[in-house]
């Protein structure tokens, strides 16, 4: 398998998304594949209205088209809707290529954060682009059937893994601030929901790790909070680490893989019964699941980290490397 993954997320963009591909890559000689990415390194770009650290890339189709033709891939992948996604989609088309998707992130609910666009436009718009594929990937159960409720097809599951020998709990606790430590990482953003965390009543210190464009009205309205900025490696697993409880507020995520790396250091979980949280902590008993997020946040202190940490351990990168490149593999050999 030659295997061209297209993508408009790449370093140094620090989420999931990322995360995810690059461990696919470093898995792909087990499953007999040679992984090739085109990524935002070979366009010009612009800044991404209202989340100027986002850039986007100034891909033009036709240059797209002769890389595809020049890399000869055998399976193609598009990760991501932006512009370097629907020019790789429109060459597929022209050439006549399969390709298959995945879905990541729940841009309709983003956009209308920031913008007055309708939810059901861009649907419509998303829906189109992942139903011209052989397969759409998603991550969670509770995912697929949302969006076999919104017309989506061929659908199949990819969930995701944690480097469990990174993330791990410690013996030394690095943040010098009162505990209980309860704390969250991922974009400062929007629609992150981060204020139903920062607005709570909760003994000990919060902690934010990552950075986005809410950063600084966020830091002068909850100055109590300690905001570290975007951490990565070993940096970011001694803060989880250090911490007693993760926060997750987000309405909005597909999964995220941050809860995978918070369990996986033996910390458990305070989230909504929402997409993401509902599929990754279940009913595993490492984590509170509540409306009311302040209940969950210190009804989670009581979980022990031993149990967090056996659970963690059962999401493996290995695993999910298995499940994309099958998924890939048996949709072109049904073709």
């Amino acid at each position: 398998m030659r295997l061209l993954i297209a993508t408009d997320a790449w370093r140094p963009q620090i989420n999931g998304v990322v995360r995810s591909l690059e461990y696919m890559a470093a898995e792909a000689p087990g499953f007999g594949a040679e992984v090739t990415f085109l990524t935002p390194e070979r366009f010009r770009s612009c800044p991404m209205p209202t989340y100027p650290e986002i850039r986007l890339s100034l891909a033009v189709p036709g240059v797209v088209s002769r890389f595809i033709e020049a890399t000869g891939p055998t399976h193609v992948h598009i990760a991501t809707e932006g512009p370097i996604g629907l020019a790789t989609r429109w060459a597929c088309r022209q050439q006549g290529r399969a390709f298959t998707t995945s879905y990541h992130t729940r841009f309709p609910e983003y956009l209308s954060a920031r913008l007055p666009i309708p939810e059901a436009w861009s649907y419509s718009a998303i829906r189109r682009f992942h139903n011209g594929g052989r397969a759409v990937m998603v991550s969670t159960p509770s995912l697929e059937r949302e969006l076999l409720s919104r017309g989506f097809r061929n659908i199949r599951r990819w969930t995701r893994g944690v480097d469990t020998q990174l993330f791990r709990p410690r013996g030394e606790r690095i943040l010098d601030v009162g505990a209980p430590v309860f704390l969250y990482v991922g974009r400062v953003a929007v629609e992150k929901n981060l204020e139903s965390f920062l607005c709570l009543d909760l003994p000990g210190t919060k902690v934010i790790v990552g950075d986005g464009p809410a950063r600084t009205e966020l830091e002068r309205k909850y100055p109590q909070t300690r905001f570290l900025g975007a951490l990565a490696g070993e940096d970011l697993a001694r803060v989880y680490a250090s911490s007693d409880v993760f926060v997750f507020p987000s309405l909005t995520d597909t999964f995220g893989i941050v809860l995978l790396e918070a369990l996986a250091s033996g910390l458990p979980i305070a989230a909504y019964p929402v997409t993401g949280p509902l599929d990754v902590v279940g009913a595993s008993g490492c984590g509170v699941l509540k409306d009311d997020l302040r209940e969950a946040a210190l009804a989670a202190l009581e979980i022990p980290k031993d149990r967090c940490r056996s659970y963690g351990e059962t999401f493996t990168w290995r695993e999910s490397a298995r499940q994309f490149f099958s998924n890939i593999e048996a949709v072109h050999t049904a073709a």
